[in-house]
């Protein structure tokens, strides 16, 4: 298990639909170390603090093993060329990571980086701010319908990260999934 890379932004106003809302979902990756706080990634913002961020959802980790699927799908809704890749952090991710995926996470669960501790606290719940980046209208559904939704970490120990390095799954009460808490909170207004 480790990380592809760390991704971060700043919230800009982007239009949807005719609306200017503010978002930093388009997160782009960057040169580490990157220090995580209590609050976030240094350098990552969070437009809206109601749903993102704060110490709960400090940071959002994504596994890559879904990247191909929405390749996929994406030329198929005609938004993306067959070969175009996504770059890491497309998804809105803060840490691109592989060799984990949301069935094998529990909350409590504790990811142990060399210099730093991220507790796993729930799963993300897309918005239509995802549907835009996506390019199509069906994509917080999909995501839903597969509960790839990735999981928000807590910093416990600050540090930094860095891209490329490993890190250690440290098992928690193991008492609730991330992908049962996903299915179960989820409601017809957020798919």
């Amino acid at each position: 298990m480790h990380v592809l890379s760390i991704n971060v932004a700043n919230a800009h106003a982007i239009t949807i639909d005719g609306r200017e809302v503010l978002t930093a979902i388009h997160k782009r990756s960057v040169n580490g170390p990157v220090e995580a706080r209590p609050l976030g990634l240094v350098g990552d913002e969070q437009a809206d603090q109601s749903v993102h961020g704060g110490l709960s959802k400090a940071v959002y980790a994504y596994p890559i093993e879904h990247y191909a699927f929405w390749q996929t799908v994406r030329a198929q809704a005609g938004v993306a060329g067959w070969n175009d890749e996504l770059p890491h952090g497309f998804m809105g991710e803060n840490l691109t990571i592989t060799g984990l995926l949301e069935s094998q996470v529990c909350v409590g669960d504790v990811l142990r980086f060399a210099n730093c501790d991220l507790a796993v606290s729930e799963p993300r719940f897309p918005c239509f701010k995802f549907n835009a980046t996506m390019g199509f209208n069906q994509a917080a559904k999909l995501m839903a319908a597969n509960a790839w939704c990735g999981f928000y970490l807590s910093v416990r120990v600050p540090g930094p990260l860095v891209a490329g390095e490993s890190f250690e799954l440290i098992p928690g009460p193991r008492d609730v999934g991330i992908t049962e808490l996903f299915r179960a909170r989820r409601s017809p207004q957020r798919s």
